[in-house]
């Protein structure tokens, strides 16, 4: 005898095999502890980008090997999954993690839940006034005190180390005071895209961080093209300035003239004569030449002036206020005689 198989069965794997027949990334997700409102929300917000499937393993396997899938990679993708759920999108792997983790929400520890960390309550003033919460949070571990007219926690204290698990109000009392340890949302177990399977550890990438990792990269493989003088489009104008720059030093070494070289030449050759003139006795020089020496003496002159002056400014201003203190110090001292 045939088994007769419900209606719902088929029209459920139908719907799947339509769905994973569209190919681009397919996912699961793990739905477990998920609030139902909460879901329903979830799932409107991430319809636009991808189609959520919720079956059982058994039609869901029917399901991947009728769109030539195979079946051993979503066991793999089940391993972590309490309530899984099919997903199909085109984004990739990257984008499915990211619109995934927006999901993620804190909500209170319930009686038996796992603190999936070290549960510290930290030394602060809670903001509530006085009343019957200082005794629920002492009963829990939780060192609570009245002062100045509002419930202030005394010091710092670890409720409960990672892996042990909730008990009693301990989770009611750690909301209260804003502290929401159990994380529920659609949590991504894998991927498979162009027949390559992500896991989520791969997926979860800080981007400001791998931003600031290219353009490091980025500015040490530039300058490395530059110091070993590899010619590309990003470094041939730096190694041109830089080649422009050096053959400038060298010519202007040999006293090669050209239109670049000769302002340089001129002005090394007036320098070197100025100081041959300034060497000379006054007796020895023309008129023009006295003059241009005195004109050069001049301007060195008032250039140390300037400097003299710059650096004794600061001291008077220090003179200036110290007598300021001075003077308020007297004043304090008439108040109290």
């Amino acid at each position: 005898m045939i088994p007769k198989v419900s209606p719902w069965k088929k029209d459920t794997l139908a719907s799947l095999t339509e769905m994973l027949n569209k190919g681009g990334t397919l996912a699961v997700i793990d739905i477990h502890g998920v609030p139902a409102d909460a879901m329903l929300g979830m799932r409107a917000g991430l319809r636009s980008n991808m189609n959520i499937q919720v079956a059982k393993k058994r039609l869901m396997k029917l399901a991947w090997e009728a769109s030539g899938n195979d079946f051993s990679d979503l066991e793999e993708l089940y391993k972590s999954a309490v309530q899984p759920a099919l997903v199909q999108t085109d984004m990739n792997s990257f984008e499915v993690f990211t619109e995934l983790k927006k999901t993620e929400a804190g909500r209170a520890a319930k009686p038996g839940d796992v603190a999936p960390y070290d549960i510290v309550v930290e030394k602060q003033d809670t903001g509530m006034p006085p009343g019957p919460i200082v005794g629920e949070l002492n009963s829990v571990g939780i060192p609570a005190k009245i002062m100045k007219g509002s419930v202030q926690i005394q010091k710092k204290v670890t409720v409960l180390n990672e892996g042990e698990v909730f008990e009693g109000d301990l989770g009611m009392m750690l909301s209260k005071i804003g502290i929401n340890p159990i994380v529920t949302g659609l949590r991504l177990c894998g991927t498979i895209e162009e027949g390559t399977r992500f896991e989520p550890a791969t997926l979860d990438i800080d981007y400001e961080q791998f931003e600031s990792d290219l353009i490091s990269f980025g500015a040490g493989a530039y300058n490395l093209a530059c110091n070993i003088r590899w010619f590309t489009t990003q470094t041939t104008p730096t190694l041109l300035s830089k080649a422009s720059s050096e053959a400038l030093s060298v010519a202007l070494e040999a006293a090669i003239v050209t239109t670049e070289t000769l302002p340089h030449l001129i002005g090394r050759a007036n320098r070197g004569a100025m100081g041959v003139a300034g060497a000379l006795s006054p007796d020895a020089l023309d008129e023009e030449l006295s003059q241009l020496l005195g004109a050069a003496a001049s301007a060195a002159a008032s250039a140390a002036v300037e400097e003299t002056s710059t650096d004794e400014a600061p001291a008077e201003a220090e003179e200036e206020e110290e007598e300021e203190e001075e003077g308020g110090f007297e004043g304090l001292g008439s108040l109290f005689g």
